[in-house]
C-alpha cells in the first residue's frame, strides 16, 4: 500500500465520528511500518481520547520508527479536556507523519507541525487535502467564517414547489428521501425553520430514527414571538433543546411563558425589513458552539439565507410530481432576481436517486 491509501484508509476512519464529534472535527489516524498497520484510531467523541493517541496506544512499542497518517494537523493546545496530541507523537518515538491537512482551528493552525519538525520528526502536509477538507466541512467553515455551516434541505416537485396553493406538502418526497433526512438530521448540531413553518405544519423537528446518535438543537426564527404555546416545539421544549429568536425590542410576558416550558428565548437584532438581524442569529449559534445547520424552512428563509450569502449546501428531494399553481409555494421566495447573471451558483456534487426521488446535493458559491 502506498501513503495514499493508508490516508484513504484513515478518512474513512474519520467518518465513523459523523455525528458525534462535534464542536470537534472528525479525525482518522493509523500507525504504519513498512505495509502493516499496527495500530488505528478515530476521534469518538469531544473530550474523549484524540484518533492520534489511540492509534498510538493500539501500536505500542511497535510505534518507534514508525509513520504516523493522520487525516488533520494534531493539535498542540492545552485549553481542552485531552492533553495535546503532538507530546504524545514525540514521545511515542514516530520517524514521520503524514498529515492530510492543516488545522483550520487559529489556537492549532501550522503549530503542531511547527512543534513536530523542531522534535526532529519529518513532517509531510497535503495528501488528499482536499478530501479532508470536504470531511470536516463544518468543522473547516466553523473555524474559518466563525459561523455554522448551513446546509438546505428540502423536497421539492419537478418544478420546483415546496407545497401546494393551500400548503399542503406531506409527502412530495418517498419513504427512501425521508428516511435519509432522518439520518441527517441526527447528525447535524441544529435544525432551523421559520415561524411560518411551524404555525403551517406543526413540526417536531426531531429524528424519527431507532436510537439517533443525538437530538439536534431546534431553531426557530420568529421575530415577533408568535409561536403558539400549543405548538409540538413548545410542548416538547423540556426534553429537547429549543432555541426561539425574536426581535430585541418585543418584549411581552410570553416571553417568561416561553421560558418556564422550557424553550430558550434569545433576542436578537432586527434587519431593515423588522425581521431578525441572521448575522446576530450566526454570533449566537457560533457562541454556543453549534457548527452544523439543517435548513428545512419555507421559501422566505430560504431567500433570507441565501440573500447573507449563509447557505453553504444544498440537498433537493424532488419528487416525481408536478404542482403548479402561481401561487404554490416554491423553493425560494424573496424579490428573486432579475438578471441570471445574479443568480446563485450551484456546484452539483452528485445527483442519486432514491427509488423515484432524485436527489440533488451541490455547493453554493455566490453569482456567476
Amino acid at each position: 500500500m502506498k501513503e495514499e491509501e493508508f490516508m484513504r484508509l484513515a478518512l474513512s476512519l474519520a467518518k465513523k465520528g459523523l455525528g458525534t464529534t462535534s464542536p470537534n472535527p472528525m479525525v482518522g489516524a493509523l500507525v504504519v511500518k513498512g505495509q502493516r498497520v499496527l495500530g488505528e484510531g478515530y476521534h469518538h467523541k469531544a473530550g474523549e481520547a484524540h484518533a492520534e493517541v489511540i492509534a498510538l496506544e493500539r501500536a505500542g512499542d511497535g510505534a518507534r520508527g514508525a509513520t504516523l497518517v493522520v487525516t488533520l494537523e494534531p493539535c498542540c493546545h492545552t485549553e481542552k479536556k485531552t492533553p495535546p496530541c503532538v507530546d504524545a507523537v514525540i514521545k511515542a518515538g514516530i520517524k514521520k507523519v503524514v498529515v492530510a491537512m492543516f488545522d483550520p482551528n487559529p489556537q492549532v493552525n501550522g503549530k503542531g507541525i511547527e512543534a513536530l519538525r523542531k522534535a526532529g520528526i519529518d513532517v509531510k502536509v497535503g495528501l488528499l487535502s482536499e478530501e479532508a477538507r470536504m470531511l470536516n466541512e463544518v468543522f473547516v467553515t466553523f473555524q474559518e467564517k466563525k459561523r455554522p455551516f448551513f446546509l438546505m434541505k428540502a423536497a421539492l416537485s419537478l418544478d420546483g414547489k415546496i407545497a401546494t396553493k393551500i400548503g399542503e406538502s406531506k409527502w412530495i418526497s418517498n419513504e427512501e428521501s425521508r428516511a435519509y433526512t432522518n439520518r441527517l438530521r441526527s447528525v447535524m448540531d441544529a435544525v432551523l425553520v421559520g415561524i411560518n413553518t411551524v404555525i403551517l405544519d406543526n413540526p417536531l423537528l426531531l429524528p424519527k430514527v431507532t436510537k439517533p446518535k443525538r437530538y439536534p438543537v431546534r431553531v426557530v426564527l420568529d421575530s415577533k414571538l408568535r409561536i403558539p404555546l400549543s405548538a409540538e416545539l413548545v410542548k416538547t421544549a423540556s426534553k429537547y433543546r429549543t432555541l426561539i429568536f425574536a426581535l430585541s425590542d418585543q418584549s411581552s410576558d410570553k416571553e417568561s411563558r416561553l421560558n418556564t416550558l422550557g424553550v430558550e428565548v434569545v433576542r436578537v437584532g432586527g434587519n431593515e425589513n423588522r425581521r431578525v438581524a441572521l448575522a446576530d442569529v450566526c454570533l449566537e449559534l457560533y457562541r454556543r458552539g453549534i457548527m452544523s445547520v439543517m435548513v428545512e424552512g419555507g421559501g422566505e428563509v430560504n431567500s433570507a439565507l441565501l440573500k447573507e450569502g449563509l447557505i453553504d449546501k444544498v440537498m433537493l428531494f424532488y419528487g416525481p410530481l408536478l404542482i403548479g399553481g402561481k401561487n404554490a409555494s416554491g423553493l425560494v421566495a424573496g424579490k428573486g432576481i432579475d438578471f441570471l447573471k445574479d443568480a446563485y451558483m450551484v456546484d452539483v456534487v452528485s445527483v442519486k436517486k432514491l427509488k423515484d426521488d432524485i436527489c440533488v446535493v451541490g455547493y453554493v458559491h455566490g453569482h456567476h
